[in-house]
């Protein structure tokens, strides 16, 4: 049966989509500044608050200079980076992060969405550095890496107490060289070692596939600037295949553009519908991003989503969203859970500031980051079964959609 849908093929290829400068998990500075009259210039006391003691840092300060034996060969511009990465890191937040100059240029090099490593997306979770997401086509991919594998070991390194962007600066490397992973995966009796060896890591962004059962399958790898014109794509091609049965594949998808998946949502939904909210410390900051109204199909459409553990942040966004209208269904595992929002403030020329300032809300209000999001139809997908070839969760999502 065709699917009816509510305007024709050319307003889809027709329409003009915009992204905004809006990373889900983190804002720009510039885009978005919440700084205010308390930010301080550097080398400067003003402000500094009347309830604490900050003698007690420079006395440490005199001791490490008076009494370090190796004190000629530290940097002080070093030990201030340190101070101020404790400082942070005292939030007990693993998403908020004080970025050093070389730091800070990884990080740049990730929005940009090229670098040189292994290709996975990985967070703390119950204070153990987890993949979220191994990257299609990447050396942790092809390696068989999964969602929620726990990294014990990074080469020599213990990853007890890393913060996430510590981890990343241990796994980044020069394309050819080699780093060494010890794993724990639940189910296995014993951690395992895995060696992967460093490239460009391009990531990948949607792939489509019409079946001959009548199935329409889009994979969407992340949230990027460009994704949502490839996702308009793609939906012309599902209109143009005269199917009426959709999967939206977010497995193993870490994110993105905030705007992406507002933009992406909006297909399906009717203009106002809200997609997400924001949740600020200030309530009076709160923010509801509404659909845009494309909404161009109707309720002939038959819709899953696939989720896993390496689903994350925009992905929950969108299928928070489409479940919560009642649009699609989602099938496999329960969600990575991050739904916080990451402000990135400039501190120097060189250096920078990643802090949460907001958490992700559902239209329904659930916090996203309290559990992630749970499927209707909870099915799991084993190391058997990655090894075998087989994907129960997608069979099942195609058997629903057989049944509905």
């Amino acid at each position: 049966m065709r699917l009816q849908y509510k305007n024709t093929v050319f307003v889809i290829a027709a329409f003009v989509i915009v992204s905004a400068s809006f990373f889900v998990g983190f804002y720009s500075g510039i885009a978005y500044n919440m700084t205010d009259e308390r930010s301080l210039p550097i080398n400067t006391t003003d402000g500094m608050p009347e309830s604490v003691d900050f003698s007690m840092f420079w006395k440490v300060w005199h001791m490490v200079e008076d009494n370090y034996v190796s004190i000629d060969t530290v940097d002080e511009q070093q030990m201030v980076w340190g101070a101020i990465s404790g400082l942070v890191s005292s939030l007990g937040d693993p998403y908020s992060v004080f970025f050093p100059p070389k730091e800070n240029k990884y990080f740049e090099s990730e929005i940009r969405g090229n670098f040189e490593g292994v290709g996975m997306e990985i967070g703390i979770r119950d204070d153990v550095l987890t993949i979220i997401a191994p990257l299609k086509g990447t050396p942790a991919g092809r390696a068989g890496l999964l969602a929620s594998d726990k990294i014990i070991k990074i080469d020599e390194t213990s990853s007890a107490g890393l913060s996430v962007d510590e981890a990343v600066d241990l796994i980044r490397g020069e394309k050819g060289s080699t780093v060494t992973f010890v794993i724990f995966r639940e189910g296995k009796s014993e951690p395992f070692t895995v060696s992967l060896v460093r490239d460009v890591i391009d990531i990948p962004t949607i792939e489509t596939k019409k079946r001959d059962d009548g199935i329409f399958v889009i994979t969407l790898y992340s949230f990027s600037a460009q994704s949502p014109d490839l996702f308009r794509n793609a939906l012309r091609e599902f209109v143009e295949s005269g199917d009426d049965k959709l999967v939206l594949d977010l497995r193993n998808n870490p994110g993105g553009y905030l705007d992406a998946a507002v933009d992406m949502a909006s297909w399906f939904l009717p203009i106002g519908d809200v997609v997400v909210q924001e949740s600020f410390r200030n309530s009076s900051h709160d923010l509801v991003h509404r659909s845009r109204g494309y909404d161009i199909f109707n309720d002939s459409l038959k819709f899953v989503i696939l989720i896993n553990e390496g689903s994350a942040s925009a992905s929950e966004i969108m299928a928070g969203a489409l479940s919560e209208h009642g649009k699609a269904i989602l099938v496999g595992e329960r969600s990575f859970g991050k739904g916080s929002v990451q402000e990135l403030l400039p501190v120097t020329d060189t250096t920078s500031l990643k802090v949460t300032v907001a958490k992700w809300l559902t239209p329904n209000g659930v916090s996203i980051s309290e559990n992630g999001l749970t499927p209707e139809i909870d099915v799991s997908f084993t190391q058997d079964d990655f090894e075998a070839g087989r994907d129960p969760q997608m069979d099942k999502a195609i058997e629903t959609l057989k049944g509905m």
